[in-house]
């Protein structure tokens, strides 16, 4: 089994910051790409950031210049997702999503279970 638990939203105003954290434990060999989604009220959920195990990035139009994905692969098997500059439409449920080669040796994709990220106008 492999969990994946989000941390760091919360309520923010417009123009301010918060950085989200994603642990990852359980049968893990390594953790393959790693990303964030978000999902709004009403919306379906949308990829917000990608990472590689090797460190390349990719982000949604939309969050360009404002957000900055990485990961600690040493130690803490943890991804992250640094948001400055937040607006009004950034609010959503952010979730992180991981590619897991498992204990079997066998790869599967996790989700975690989401956090409420709130920008008041």
């Amino acid at each position: 089994q492999v969990q994946l638990v989000e941390s760091g939203g919360g309520l923010v105003q417009a123009g301010g910051s918060l950085r989200l954290s994603c642990a990852a434990s359980g049968s893990i060999v390594s953790l393959n790409t790693m990303a964030w989604y978000r999902q709004a009220p009403g919306k379906q959920r949308d990829l917000v950031a990608t990472i590689t195990k090797g460190g390349s990035t990719n982000y949604a139009d939309s969050v360009k210049g404002r957000f900055t994905i990485s990961r600690d692969n040493a130690v803490l098997n943890t991804v992250y997702l640094q948001m400055n500059n937040l607006k009004p439409e950034d609010t959503a449920v952010y979730y992180c999503n991981a590619g897991v080669l498992t204990t079997a040796f066998r790869e599967y994709t996790y989700w975690g279970t989401g956090t409420q990220v709130t920008v008041s106008s």
